[in-house]
């Protein structure tokens, strides 16, 4: 894994895919590296199958050109299409644990779009709102309800989920979640014109007694 990350950007840092700092991250880079070792064992075996079939041609030999191509059926399809087959399965899996569900320790807040700001408000605090800083309690589930005021945005913290669009007048709810306190980059994925790359913001984990400041204003 660690040689496969030099060779790859977005393997460690702030906005790194498969560094994650929650559950929900957790279990997309988990379903990244399945895919890739399935992506990985396909093409090893199409290469073996490449392989034995030119050398089969080389040596001129019928029988075992027939029985190559008896291989080639056999492996080259049956076995990418178990493969690619088992792991559609397990991406539905995975999809549907990470969709948003009720619970006692949810915490709600609102994830608001423009050109270039991001402003935050949330359910337990009412009238209370921040720009480019969203704030969480470190360990629960956070219910991110998001929107856009303007153009289609995207909603994205790499290390604690994946990324849900912001669009106009339509609110999409994403589940994240970190394992400690920190903070967390997040930035909006999609391309909404000049000056889209500094369209960032960031999150905010606080331990139990910070969070609990927040709330109560102690803490802004």
């Amino acid at each position: 894994m660690g040689v496969t990350c030099s060779l790859l950007i977005g393997c460690s840092g702030e906005l790194s895919v498969v560094d994650p700092a929650g559950p929900a991250a957790r279990t997309i880079s988990t379903l990244w590296w399945v895919m890739l070792a399935g992506a990985a064992a396909i093409l090893g075996m199409v290469l073996v199958l490449l392989g034995a079939a030119f050398r089969a041609k080389e040596n001129g030999d019928a029988d075992e050109t027939a029985g190559i191509k008896v291989w080639i059926v056999g492996l080259g399809l049956v076995f990418s299409m178990s493969v690619l087959a088992a792991l559609t399965v397990y991406g539905l899996h995975v999809g549907h644990r990470l969709m948003p569900r009720a619970g006692a320790d949810v915490v709600a807040v609102s994830a608001e779009a423009r050109q270039w700001n991001w402003r935050f408000a949330y359910n337990n605090r009412p009238g209370h709102t921040t720009d480019g800083v969203l704030h969480i309690p470190a360990g629960r589930p956070v219910d991110v309800a998001i929107t856009s005021l303007d153009v289609v945005h995207s909603f994205w913290v790499p290390r604690l989920a994946g990324k849900l669009d912001a669009i106009p007048g339509h609110v999409n709810t994403l589940r994240i979640e970190a394992d400690m306190p920190g903070s967390y980059q997040g930035l909006s994925a999609e391309y909404n014109g000049p000056g889209y790359r500094a369209h960032v913001f960031t999150v905010k984990a606080h331990d139990a007694e910070a969070w609990d400041a927040f709330m109560s204003g102690a803490e802004q």
